[in-house]
């Protein structure tokens, strides 16, 4: 395979996305030394997914290792409350509209979008699992629902960015 060159021509060979590669060995990497889920595992992959798009979508990835303002900013990204799901739309959008031409980066990072929008985990229902408020706090009245934990299916990435956002805390 021949390299990408600068200016956008790799003189007919094929386009390769070392961008979107470097982001996600750097997610790779943040999720790994955080020891939070087996890499083998759907969660795992939302995970990275979640964080490479970040990196990529943040003004792409540093050379060194991650500095501490880069670590911040990808707290911030992640954090709870965030509107990470519009952000990564518009930030898509934006660089689809500058780039114009097929990019191999993009392409990989717009299928990494659709996998985590499009799929679908079982998550447990972290609202179901205290009493309502109002409610007596005596426990449930079913007894073969005492321990059982309320499950939702829930879009990938709402599973991912949690477990990214943790791995950065830890990292």
């Amino acid at each position: 395979m021949r390299p990408e060159r600068q200016d956008g021509s790799s003189g007919g060979g094929l386009l390769i996305p070392m961008a979107w590669m470097y982001a996600e060995y750097i997610a790779d990497e943040l999720l790994r030394t955080g020891e939070l889920m087996e890499p083998a595992t759907l969660e795992y992959r939302a995970g990275r997914d979640a964080l490479a798009l970040t990196v990529f979508l943040s003004d792409g990835a540093v050379a060194e290792a991650l500095p501490a303002a880069r670590v911040d900013e990808l707290r911030l990204l992640t954090a709870y409350g965030a509107p990470w799901r519009g952000w990564v739309c518009e930030r898509l959008d934006a660089l689809e509209a500058a780039r114009g031409g097929p990019d191999p980066d993009l392409a990989l990072a717009r299928a990494a979008w659709r996998w985590l929008e499009d799929t679908e985990l079982l998550a447990a229902d972290l609202d179901a699992i205290g009493p309502p408020p109002g409610a007596p706090a005596d426990g449930p009245e079913d007894p073969e629902a005492e321990g059982a934990a309320a499950q939702v299916w829930t879009p990938a990435w709402q599973l991912g960015l949690p477990l990214g956002h943790l791995s950065i805390h830890l990292y």
